[in-house]
């Protein structure tokens, strides 16, 4: 699965850039990080699904970004990073998966981007039902202080999808940062040629209860129960200081064949697509 090593290769560089002029790798007011890590969550998708891929060719399924969906019983809102969907209108194929690469500027290898050119080109348009809808959630650093807006956020995103239609598969992605230190953007404004400001963390223990806290949050097997479909949980280890974001793949890490480990996730969400929606 590439989904992780594109997402930090994609936090290599500060490409986002603040009021005051200074460049980030991650900030909490910016949306790239979960739209980078959505996107890989996608196109891991699309390589393990024959069905889905199948559907992106015979035009039945499109993406759309940023979409608003609303829970049929409350009228509650929240917009989802990316949704596989059936068409709700023409496709003009003037955007899509693969334009979305510049857009975020999503860092492929060669091997990675040999493997986008030859899945089918999942084309972003007007939205019908939505058949999947990915999510993706952060928790850099304070993390004992941010559970509760973790927890609540991701929880709403799942009653959201499934109050709009409980056939949607509804996918859960949690990037932590198990880096002992971290340059917050918000302990870090205006002019900072005499350094940046750290906060310190407590590892690994930040990473263990922030996995804790992920356990609580509803997962379902079937459409009659509540909660996620898949959630897969990324550890990553960067300091936001220009230095390179890494991957942590030993514990307390999730490991192959534990729950929310990213590649299992994968496995489930490709299996579930092909269950539910052989058919349409």
């Amino acid at each position: 699965m590439e989904g992780p090593q594109i997402l930090v290769e994609s936090l290599r560089e500060p490409l986002i850039t603040d009021k005051y002029g200074n460049s980030w790798q991650y900030h909490s007011r910016s949306d790239r990080h979960s739209k980078v890590a959505c996107w890989g969550v996608a196109f891991d998708l699309l390589g393990a699904s024959a069905l889905l891929r199948r559907h992106v060719v015979e035009e039945k399924v499109v993406l759309g970004v940023n979409h608003t969906m609303r829970d049929f019983g409350t009228g509650r809102k929240k917009d989802l990073d990316l949704v596989f969907a059936r068409p709700g209108g023409d496709i003009d194929g003037k955007k899509s998966f693969s334009t979305l690469v510049d857009q975020y500027s999503i860092v492929l290898s060669t091997d990675q981007r040999s493997a986008l050119d030859r899945l089918p080109d999942v084309s972003i348009a007007s939205v019908g039902a939505v058949l999947m809808a990915l999510e993706a959630k952060a928790t850099m650093t304070a993390h004992i202080r941010a559970l509760p807006r973790l927890y609540d956020e991701l929880n709403s995103s799942h009653l959201c999808v499934h109050g709009a239609s409980s056939q949607a598969l509804a996918v859960g992605f949690v990037m932590v940062n198990a880096a002992s230190r971290f340059a917050s953007s918000d302990m870090n404004k205006g002019d900072l040629s005499s350094g940046l400001l750290f906060t310190e963390e407590p590892q690994p223990r930040s990473v263990e209860r922030t996995l804790e806290k992920v356990s609580e949050i509803p997962r379902r097997s079937n459409v009659r129960e509540t909660g996620f479909d898949g959630v897969g949980v990324v550890v990553i280890d960067g300091a936001n200081d220009g230095s390179p974001f890494n991957l942590v793949t030993d514990p307390p890490a999730p490991q192959a064949g534990e729950p929310f480990h990213y590649d299992g996730m994968i496995s489930r969400m490709a299996n579930e697509y092909d269950t539910t929606f052989a058919d349409i």
